[in-house]
């Protein structure tokens, strides 16, 4: 903030000024544990009195950060808060659940006065969009289509896409990814795996003609991938239907310090090895950015179950859909702007007190059984279903028009970081 000493810097207020009118903060998530909250005394061991060269007294800078009159920590989002002139949340909906949460900064004024908007998260195309679904688009707009090639016109070559090249690039996907999980397979029985349960549940029972929902993210308890497991018996009648049967890939991580996501983990491991389900369950080890992309190009639905409101944004179904693959999933994060219909499915909001869990459940497997599976097994044999590659180039379009790293960095460029590089007046009033 400078220091007031002599002619030099500026005074605590007229630098607060200057930060608020130059600075931009975007917020990430209104889970709690993801705002880092610090005791007074452990900031002050940590930093020394170093407010002192900024002409501040210890309880003026502790303000900054204090998450209310009689709390005496030191909380980094609302020090962001009131030193940013410009917030965003990362979707529509955690625009809204970010009002709420801070509204007591404004002093609990109408949600809509409240400054903080939304630049809504995006993907980038060419890093997730995987090349046999790249080279279909180049067929239409040439070779250069990623760097010139506007939103609009790549939409409208998907939509005139060829049904039966669209279906054979992401058969070849589906192959590529079926491949892989049995060679790390192989290598992990060779090299690391004794007990012989663990093959069952590593993927090599999968069967690549059969519809796979995919399911990969970091294994946080609001993300419920235990979601399905809360009727087992439906579960595998699900799985094992002999006319029209299920596979699920699961990967994912939780944090070492987050015991309850672990038991999650420990839950879907174990189903996995499970007999009863036949080998439909795979829970693939190690995931990380290569077994990534093959999952979000390679598996036939992506499933996404956040417990409202509590997904910021969630990019790994954006990932998907940029390789024509559909998403179901509750209309949190991005899929409350980005559901359209035809691009997937969506869990409608629980409603009253009841069991928000059990109501999404019975959504889940509702949707599952009557009209997601049933739509991709409309066909004759060796055949797509018309319908499905619909809902795929719904996908994709939707993806390519709204939810890109170009289309991000360009509404955070021309709303945020222009106006705040030059200096302009900041929106909204400051919080208190």
């Amino acid at each position: 903030m400078g220091t007031i000493s002599g002619s030099k810097g500026l005074t605590p207020a007229m630098a607060t000024d200057q930060i608020r009118v130059t600075s931009v903060f975007t917020t990430h998530t209104p889970v709690a544990a993801g705002h880092d909250v610090f005791a007074t005394e452990q900031l002050e061991q940590a930093t020394g009195p170093f407010w002192t060269t900024m002409g501040m007294t210890r309880d003026q800078f502790m303000a900054l950060g204090s998450p209310g009159a009689n709390d005496p920590r030191f909380e980094m989002t609302v020090l962001s808060l009131r030193l940013a002139g410009r917030v965003n949340a990362v979707s529509a909906r955690h625009q809204e659940e970010s009002r709420r949460i801070w509204s007591w900064m404004w002093g609990k004024k109408p949600a809509a006065a409240i400054p903080i908007n939304h630049v809504t998260n995006g993907v980038h195309l060419s890093t997730w969009m995987a090349r046999p679904i790249r080279d279909l688009v180049a067929k239409s707009l040439g070779s250069d289509w990623e760097l010139e090639a506007e939103p609009p016109a790549v939409a409208a070559a998907v939509r005139e896409m060829e049904d039966d090249r669209l279906w054979a690039a992401h058969d070849s996907l589906r192959q590529l990814l079926f491949h892989y999980v049995r060679e790390e397979t192989r290598s992990r029985w060779r090299d690391k795996w004794k007990d012989p349960t663990k093959l069952a549940g590593s993927g090599v029972l999968l069967s690549p003609a059969i519809f796979t929902i995919g399911f990969g993210r970091r294994f946080a308890t609001y993300k419920r991938a235990d979601l399905l497991f809360r009727d087992r018996e439906r579960l595998r009648r699900l799985l094992t239907d002999p006319a029209r049967p299920v596979q699920i890939i699961f990967a994912g991580k939780a944090h070492p310090a987050d015991d309850p996501g672990k038991r999650v983990l420990q839950q879907v491991f174990l189903a996995a090895q499970d007999p009863s389900f036949e080998g439909r369950i795979a829970f693939l080890e190690d995931y990380e950015l290569h077994l990534a992309h093959r999952m979000v190009a390679g598996v036939d639905l992506w499933l996404n179950l956040p417990r409202v409101p509590l997904e910021a944004c969630g990019t790994s179904g954006m990932k998907a859909a940029l390789n024509g693959v559909p998403q179901l999933g509750t209309l949190d994060g991005w899929w409350a702007e980005g559901y359209t219909g035809e691009n997937g499915w969506a869990i409608p909001l629980a409603s009253g007190d009841s069991d928000t869990d059990q109501q999404d459940m019975e959504h889940l497997f509702g949707l599952l059984e009557d009209k997601v599976v049933p739509m991709y097994y409309n066909r004759l044999p060796g055949q797509h279903s018309p319908e499905w590659v619909h809902m795929m180039k719904g996908a994709l379009t939707a993806a390519v028009e709204g939810f890109t790293a170009r289309r991000m960095l360009q509404t955070y460029v021309t709303q945020y970081y222009v106006p705040a590089a030059a200096g302009e007046a900041t929106p909204g009033d400051p919080p208190l």
